[in-house]
């Protein structure tokens, strides 16, 4: 298929297409996705986990940003008797709303992300699709390995904290290098995500949000000296850590989503 379009995978658009069958018959069975389940995809290439996901849903929503691919989907789909069970959006995914879904409300997101973008696509579609129940990605190891973080990892992270701001969030299982074309320099994992309540809390997510970056910003160091920006004064910062419970010399990796959420409600 790849020689009749013409296509050249780019690292642009961090194409690396899943080409083993038994791995999109995996991720399908891992995702749990049912007949009530309606799917958005993103970045489904030349459709192998597309056709994998079409029985064993109501329907997928493909959102691919290259319009060859986003053109050919449908044919190939069709080709196989599935073509009223998808909706193919040639958009950016990073740039979707609900009201760009023709109508459907998606209940789980399946995809075989792009490196270059997989946490902020997560992130997004998290924010911007509140139907999500569910989710299984596909994304670099190392990346899986900073979603999935616990506070006190060495690679939790910004990453880790916003996602737990909407889901709880594990590995689902390491996959190989071998399974894509073209094979990509470093190996990969599954990450599972399962919808739950954000923090209660009196801040929005923005104003927690900027908590995490303002952390993170310069992880050695402490939460007075990091917050010091973000508050007006390392004095403020500590006023407001101590309010929140939150001892001043603790640095940002120590601490989880919840933490953030009340030292947001403190800001002098």
């Amino acid at each position: 298929m790849a020689d009749k379009l013409d296509l050249r995978p780019t690292k642009k658009l961090g194409q690396n297409f899943v080409i083993d069958a038994g791995t999109v018959r995996r991720i399908v069975r891992v995702a749990g996705v049912g007949p009530d389940d309606v799917v958005v995809e993103v970045g489904p290439g030349l459709g192998s986990l597309t056709l994998a996901l079409l029985p064993e849903s109501r329907h997928v929503v493909a959102v691919e940003i290259d319009p060859v691919l986003a053109a050919q989907l449908p044919l190939t789909v069709a080709e196989r008797g599935l073509a009223d069970k998808l909706t193919v959006l040639a958009a950016d995914a990073l740039k979707i709303s609900a009201a760009d879904l023709g109508g459907f409300a998606p209940t789980a997101l399946v995809a075989n992300l792009p490196y270059n973008v997989a946490v902020p696509v997560v992130l997004h579609m998290l924010e911007a699709l509140p139907s999500l129940r569910k989710g299984l990605v596909m994304v670099q190891a190392e990346v899986a390995d900073r979603l999935a973080a616990a506070p006190g990892s060495k690679v939790y992270g910004i990453p880790s904290v916003k996602a737990a701001w909407y889901a709880d969030v594990r590995r689902a299982g390491p996959v190989g290098r071998t399974v894509f074309w073209p094979a990509p320099n470093v190996d990969s994992g599954l990450v599972s995500l399962t919808r739950r309540e954000p923090p209660p809390t009196t801040a929005s997510r923005t104003e927690v949000f900027a908590v995490v970056d303002a952390a993170f910003a310069q992880r050695r160091k402490t939460l007075r000296a990091a917050l010091a920006g973000w508050a007006g004064s390392p004095a403020q910062a500590e006023t407001a850590l101590r309010a929140a419970g939150v001892d001043p010399s603790a640095r940002g990796e120590q601490l989880d989503v919840h933490a953030f959420a009340r030292i947001a409600e403190h800001k002098p």
